[in-house]
């Protein structure tokens, strides 16, 4: 039986990603990424098909079943190329030069990624999707094979002088070995200001958000426009950052009834989403809803933030507390089955006057909205509403029988860079906890849930020597860590040392980034390489800066730097900061909307700072815990003395050894570079 459900096996069998292990039963004789595979393409003379994708892509899904599953496609394949599948969670390291091959051939990029090389692993063709036939202006997958298998055999030379231009292209882009320091290149408060307009110029009062569809949630540009906007008192920039978020939840992209986001929204309106769910999105998010409602104080801020929460608890952690990456838009081959409810079901569900109501509420018609289903929303409410408890009752109701009807594919994979957002996310979601001094719900499961990630990853994730493993599945981890790891990881740390103050997750974070120092920086031109320096060197060594879905590893280093100098006062991290900015400032002057998380780490080193150093003789109480912990959400780096503490403080912040541990506590403020005078009463300075 088995046999006959797979008539192939091919060598992806072995391979732990679920994205690998889906076409470990095609025809076609797919190879993982590895010496073997170009090697045997060197000794039989092919070229290489090179496809990269992921688990939650559906695109990917739609070329799977359309062309690696189709036998005409794999005999072609298997007699002319080597045929590699590549998950691009799996190895950033490949997907980013590869990609960055098919932007800079194409003007554009995304996935499934579509690459022909040499057996060197020079480039000399990229796509993205390709149908299997030539369909309108669209080439073929089974054309372009047959036209490079003929060409190679016939024209080699051509193409592989295409591949070693390209190589060339890229090589010359590094041999840059200027000093960014030494350029003096440093922001200002105007580059903010040009940031914020060109965000304003663009952004759509009717439905908030930025240009037109589709579009992407980006939580990091919200973050810095809440950010600037405080620090400037600007409330037009608050607003607009505040309106996208309040627009966001209103839509179909928004989950109402499971919790959680969609990746992307299709329209303008944020109706109807790309269903697949990732991971960093939601954690983003949730930490950005919280950071709005810490400044506005709106309820449907908090209650966004605590429905993403109960998402990711309930749908995408494991039983040792890690996340896992995402679930998939399709469900039985068909995107967006899953979420869509017809008025029919929802009455059966729930009783026909109670679902008659919810779905005038939600937009549920016989129409639908997408494809002839229902995708609820909130888009006809033009104020902000949160449901009522009869109302919540509903949405539980209709997600365990929306649970029991279809299936959702769940990539199950935990990624240390990933993991580690939603680590910080849920630290933030602790200090809300404080802040309202709440005991149930899903924000009092934060503190926990962070804690029990980061031990995951220290336990799971990292090695003997202290180095990050990329990601972990089914008991085996994998893939040496990349910049992305280090850099979210001690974003993670420091997030929770802001709010436990217990300096051993200080002492990792100092650790971590010895690490991301001595085996991705470079010294000579400034910034961050993707890879490490001991790790496979490929035929481009990149340093991305670009914040796309995700902060860049660059910009986030540029922002953890900042924090570990404010939190040790390490002439080497303050040092390495200021490089690091420079570094980046050649290309964020340029265009600086498209590097908003980068803005905030200059944010942090160009407006007044405000340094809090808590000498407890008494120990840190948990009322008085959790009010500081509170002040680190209000621009304040705070750090706790405490006897039982004091040691292991010093070796990772060396001047905390100076302040006197004296019979009362005793607060010591220092703001824009000036010391005030200790005082006995936090309520001076916290009132």
């Amino acid at each position: 039986m088995e046999a006959e459900k797979y008539p192939y096996t091919n060598h992806l069998i072995n391979e732990k990603s679920p994205y690998l292990l889906s076409h470990a039963h095609n025809p076609v004789d797919w190879w993982p990424w590895g010496r073997e595979a170009f090697e045997k393409a060197q000794k039989e003379d092919k070229p290489v098909f090179l496809s990269i994708g992921y688990s939650t892509c559906h695109w990917c899904h739609v070329m799977e079943k359309e062309s690696f599953e189709n036998e005409k496609v794999a005999k072609l394949l298997n007699e002319s190329f080597v045929s590699i599948k590549v998950d691009r969670e799996e190895r950033p390291d490949v997907d980013s030069v590869y990609m960055a091959v098919c932007q800079a051939v194409n003007h554009s990029g995304g996935w499934p990624l579509t690459i022909l090389m040499t057996p060197k692993q020079q480039p000399f063709f990229a796509a993205t999707y390709l149908p299997r036939e030539s369909r309108g202006k669209m080439t073929g997958l089974l054309q372009v094979l047959g036209q490079i298998a003929a060409a190679w055999q016939k024209d080699r030379e051509k193409l592989c002088q295409a591949g070693a231009s390209i190589c060339k292209y890229f090589a010359d882009s590094n041999r840059d070995q200027r000093d960014a320091f030494a350029e003096n290149l440093w922001p200002d408060s105007e580059l903010f200001r040009q940031a914020a307009t060109g965000f304003l110029q663009s952004f759509d009062e009717e439905y908030g958000g930025f240009g037109q569809a589709p579009k992407f949630p980006a939580a990091h540009n919200l973050l810095f426009l809440l950010r600037y906007g405080r620090r400037q008192q600007d409330k037009t920039v608050e607003y607009v950052a505040a309106q996208t978020l309040f627009c966001m939840m209103r839509g179909g992209m928004f989950d109402h009834i499971g919790g959680g986001f969609s990746r992307y929204s299709t329209d303008r309106k944020w109706l109807i989403p790309h269903f697949e769910k990732m991971l960093y999105d939601n954690a983003l998010l949730a930490y950005a809803y919280l950071e709005c409602w810490e400044q506005t104080q709106a309820k449907w801020c908090l209650w966004t933030a605590e429905r993403i929460f109960t998402y990711i608890f309930r749908e995408l952690t494991g039983e040792e507390g890690q996340f896992f990456c995402g679930q998939d838009a399709d469900s039985e081959g068909v995107e967006g089955k899953y979420y869509g409810l017809s008025p029919k079901e929802t009455e059966q569900v729930l009783g026909a006057q109670r679902g008659k109501d919810f779905c005038r509420r939600y937009g549920i018609t016989e129409a639908g909205n997408f494809e002839g289903m229902g995708i609820p929303n909130l888009l006809q409410e033009r104020t902000p509403w949160i449901p009522d408890g009869e109302t919540a009752k509903d949405c539980d109701a209709l997600y365990e029988y929306r649970r029991d009807r279809y299936q959702l594919h769940k990539d199950d994979k935990a990624l240390t860079s990933w993991n580690s957002l939603m680590a910080a996310a849920c630290a933030k979601g602790a200090r809300a906890c404080f802040r309202l001094q709440k005991e149930e719900g899903p924000l009092s499961q934060c503190l926990t849930s962070a804690k029990r990630n980061l031990d995951f990853i220290k336990t799971r994730l990292m090695d003997e020597n202290g180095r990050l493993w990329v990601r972990y599945r089914d008991g085996e981890a994998a893939g040496h860590g990349h910049l992305d790891d280090y850099a979210f990881y001690i974003f993670a740390l420091l997030q929770m040392y802001q709010t436990e103050f217990d300096p051993a997750y200080l002492k990792e974070a100092v650790c971590a980034a010895d690490h991301m120092t001595e085996y991705f920086w470079d010294d000579g031109a400034g910034g961050f390489y993707l890879y490490a320096s001991d790790g496979e060197q490929l035929i481009h060594r990149p340093k991305d800066v670009w914040d796309g879905a995700m902060p860049s590893g660059n910009s986030m280093a540029a922002y953890v730097l900042g924090r570990l100098a404010a939190l040790t006062a390490e002439p080497k991290w303050m040092d390495l900061r200021d490089r690091q900015i420079c570094f980046l400032m050649r290309q964020v002057k340029e265009y600086p909307v498209g590097y908003s998380f980068s803005l905030l780490a200059m944010m942090e080193a160009v407006y007044p700072s405000k340094e809090l150093v808590c000498a407890l003789p008494s120990g840190c109480g948990e009322d008085l815990q959790k009010r500081l912990a509170c002040a680190s959400d209000n621009g304040f780096t705070v750090l706790v003395k405490t006897p039982e503490n004091a040691s292991l403080l010093a070796r990772v912040a060396p001047f905390t050894a100076d302040y006197p541990m004296g019979q009362a506590d005793r607060f010591y403020l220092c703001e824009g570079g000036s010391c005030q005078k200790p005082t006995e009463n936090l309520k001076e300075i916290l009132p």
